[in-house]
C-alpha cells in the first residue's frame, strides 16, 4: 500500500476539530495533524515503498509537540519499527480495507513549550505573550523567544497549548483557500511541453582505407 491509499483509510477516523496534512514540525512534517479542542495527535504514514530511517528524528520532534503521535505502517515494517518506538507511541497497522490497531497511543508528556510554539508565526507567540502582561516580549527574536519560553516559569505549557490548537484550527480556511487559489491557478496555465531531447547523430560509415602501394 501507498501513502495516499492509507490517507484515505485513515481521514473517516479523524471525527471532531480539523486536520492539516504535511505540518512543518521542527525540522520533518507530520503527515497528518488532527487538532481539536483538547488535544493534537501527530500521525505518521509508513508505506510499502517508505524507509524507517527518519523515524529517530520523526519521533523526536513530534514528541516535543503533540499530545498523541501514532505511527501508520504496513505489515512489513512491524518487526523492524517496534524497537524504535517508545510504548507510549501508538501503531496501525493498513491493510487493503482497514487500519488495524496494533496499540492504541498513550499520552505524551514529553511535551515543551519552546517546540510547541514554533508550530505558529513568531507575531501569534509575541501576541500571546504580551496579552498574559509580559512586557518586552515584542521586540525579541525568534530565538530569544525560545530561550524565554526553555527557561520561564510564567507560560504554563497548558496555557500556550490550548493558544496553539486554537490558531491553527482558527488558520485552516485560509489554508485550504490558499490551496484552492493554487489549483485553479495550475489549471489556467498551459501545460508545460516536454523538450523534446535531441536526436543521436548518426556515425558516418569509416570508409574503406585505401590500400598502400606494393
Amino acid at each position: 500500500m501507498n501513502d495516499p491509499e492509507i490517507r484515505a483509510l485513515l481521514y473517516p477516523l479523524l471525527l471532531g476539530g480539523v486536520r492539516i496534512d504535511e505540518l512543518p514540525t521542527g525540522t520533518t512534517r507530520a503527515d497528518v495533524v488532527h487538532i481539536t479542542e483538547h488535544f493534537m495527535h501527530g500521525y505518521e504514514v509508513k508505506g510499502d515503498g517508505d524507509t524507517l530511517q527518519r523515524v529517530a528524528n520523526q519521533l523526536r520532534c513530534y514528541g516535543e509537540v503533540y499530545d498523541f503521535v501514532t505511527f501508520i505502517i504496513t505489515e512489513k515494517h512491524l518487526p523492524k519499527l517496534l524497537p524504535l518506538l517508545p510504548e507510549w507511541v501508538g501503531i496501525l497497522v493498513a491493510s487493503a480495507d482497514e487500519l488495524c490497531p496494533h496499540r492504541a497511543a498513550g499520552y505524551n508528556a514529553t511535551v515543551e513549550r519552546a517546540p510547541l510554539a514554533k508550530l505558529l508565526l513568531l507575531e501569534e507567540v509575541k501576541q500571546f505573550l504580551l496579552a498574559r502582561g509580559l512586557t518586552g516580549v515584542s521586540t525579541l527574536r525568534s530565538r530569544e523567544v525560545s530561550n524565554f519560553l526553555r527557561t520561564t516559569q510564567l507560560v504554563p505549557l497548558s496555557s500556550l497549548a490550548q493558544y496553539v490548537r486554537e490558531r491553527l484550527i482558527a488558520r485552516l480556511p485560509e489554508r485550504l483557500l490558499m490551496r484552492a487559489e493554487r489549483k485553479a491557478e495550475r489549471e489556467r496555465l498551459p501545460p508545460r511541453r516536454k523538450k523534446a531531447r535531441p536526436k543521436a547523430k548518426k556515425k558516418k560509415p569509416a570508409g574503406r582505407k585505401k590500400a598502400s602501394a606494393a
